[in-house]
């Protein structure tokens, strides 16, 4: 399988990272940004054999099966639409759109076009994740609350690895939408109230530094979610899972129970990083003809949520 891989930041460079490990796939063209010098570089790393100007360039190549999307979120679905219409499959990073009416037009594409269209929600595929959910599944917990933090510090646009960039990040449609598709994935319910504060806006970057969502579905489970550009501290998401018989805190790939006792994650699925669990999932499901685990339309209610807790804050 051939692919391309457009916008080479943070997210892309752990793609590209992950696709290392998988065999059967390769990455014939990266494009993204005005630093050649830089991606001719991450070309010669991971073994690229082309460097192109544009997702266009790419789109043109006949022998290109999918792209991988990790420009900036104001671009994700535009780009992806124009992947679905040059007849190519799709994964596009989280989130797949900043407002519903273009989440509903890229499931509204897929569907057209019947293409593998699949947003990356990595929460669904980390093992520290997937351990909790198949235990919820099989009936061996209830989840009471997810309590969740999700903490960075930035007081200029930067992205994930320091560097700086030209599209500004969003609380809510960016960092909520991973606890908010998390939660109603884990619950298998869309939450049934929902509300949202924010804090003031940043005098230049135009967007709120700290953010709270509560959630709570049909089953009475609750989500507290804080966020905040503003901490000095640990980096990151930090999930605690409050359940009937036991709680669990979860970083990423790892997993602790309340009292900070690793359990073993390593027998949930084929590799420990969720990044490549979500990629061989995207492959997997081309190769097989059926839907992914986080297709468009499996994490659009995400989106549909996250629209209904914008309303809630203005």
């Amino acid at each position: 399988m051939k692919v391309g891989i457009a916008g080479i930041g943070a997210f892309g460079l752990k793609h590209l990272e992950a696709i290392s490990h998988i065999s059967g796939v390769e990455v014939v063209c990266i494009t993204g940004g005005r630093d050649t010098a830089r991606l001719e570089a991450i070309a010669r790393r991971f073994k690229v054999p082309a460097v192109l100007p544009s997702l266009e360039a790419c789109l043109a190549l006949p022998e290109i099966d999918a792209m991988i999307l990790c420009g900036p979120t104001q671009v994700h679905t535009a780009q992806a639409l124009a992947c679905l219409h040059a007849g190519k499959h799709v994964q596009v990073e989280i989130p797949m759109a900043d407002n519903l009416a273009d989440a509903r037009a890229l499931a509204a594409k897929q569907q057209e076009t019947g293409l593998v269209a699949m947003a990356g929600h990595t929460r669904r595929y980390n093992p520290s994740h997937q351990w909790i959910h198949h235990r919820i599944q099989r009936g061996e917990l209830a989840l009471q609350q997810l309590d969740v933090q999700t903490y960075f510090f930035r007081r200029s646009n930067v992205n994930a690895e320091g560097q700086p960039r030209s599209w500004t990040d969003h609380l809510l449609w960016h960092h909520a939408c991973h606890t908010v598709d998390l939660f109603q994935y884990q619950t298998g319910e869309v939450a049934q109230e929902v509300h949202g504060m924010h804090g003031p806006l940043h005098p230049a970057l135009g967007i709120a530094m700290d953010m709270s969502v509560q959630l709570k579905v049909a089953s009475g489970a609750l989500c507290t979610l804080s966020l905040s550009f503003n901490n000095q501290g640990p980096q990151g998401s930090f999930f605690r899972y409050i359940c009937d018989n036991g709680t669990y805190i979860a970083r990423y790939d790892e997993l602790v129970d309340g009292e900070g006792k690793v359990i073993d994650v390593s027998g949930v699925d084929v590799s420990l990083n969720g990044i490549e669990l979500q990629d061989r999932e995207f492959f997997a499901a081309i190769r097989e003809h059926r839907e992914p685990r986080s297709s468009i339309a499996r994490v659009l209610p995400a989106y549909e949520t996250l629209d209904r807790i914008e309303k809630t804050l203005k």
